[in-house]
């Protein structure tokens, strides 16, 4: 676990911060939920933190929507097995913005913030257990699943901040 999950933000960005989450959090409440909410706020507060800060242009709408797509497509917000879902065209509407533009601010965030699919730092909690790449661990130069390791491993890995929790103790809230 490598990202920072801070809101804190340069004064400088304050306001910019506060009117881009503003309207991520109006999204989140109507179409997501709390997770992701708080993900989408740590990434634009991350954001904001780069120097320069790439939000210091362009419109809120276009961040709120960049860092909404960014994030749901992380933790597969776009396929309708999961909850919740929504189609992307859906979510570009919501923010009133065009599907390239959409496309093009969230490939911005993803390379800024060096965010992947299945990537563990923008993992929502309630998945986190059931991300394989949570738990890939380099061990003796091999890459290994520790939950499959024993404990001592385990908690070695866990004080490192390698993994989030101990697996055989299960995810604390």
């Amino acid at each position: 676990m490598t990202a920072t999950k801070s809101e804190k933000v340069p004064r400088a960005l304050a306001a910019k911060f506060g009117e881009i989450v503003a309207i991520t959090d109006a999204f989140a409440v109507r179409h997501l939920d709390d997770e992701y909410r708080q993900l989408i706020r740590y990434a634009v507060a991350a954001l904001c933190r780069k120097r320069p800060s790439p939000v210091t242009t362009g419109k809120a709408n276009t961040w709120a929507c960049g860092v909404t797509h960014a994030i749901g497509m992380v933790n597969f917000l776009f396929d309708p097995s999961q909850t919740p879902h929504m189609k992307v065209a859906d979510l570009y509407r919501a923010f009133g913005i065009g599907q390239s533009t959409g496309q093009g601010k969230s490939k911005l965030v993803r390379d800024l913030l060096s965010m992947g699919q299945l990537d563990p730092d923008w993992t929502s909690p309630s998945r986190v257990a059931d991300n394989p790449m949570v738990w890939m661990v380099m061990v003796d130069g091999m890459v290994v699943d520790i939950r499959r390791m024993p404990r001592e491993l385990q908690e070695a890995a866990f004080a490192k901040g390698v993994i989030p929790y101990i697996p055989a103790d299960g995810q604390k809230d």
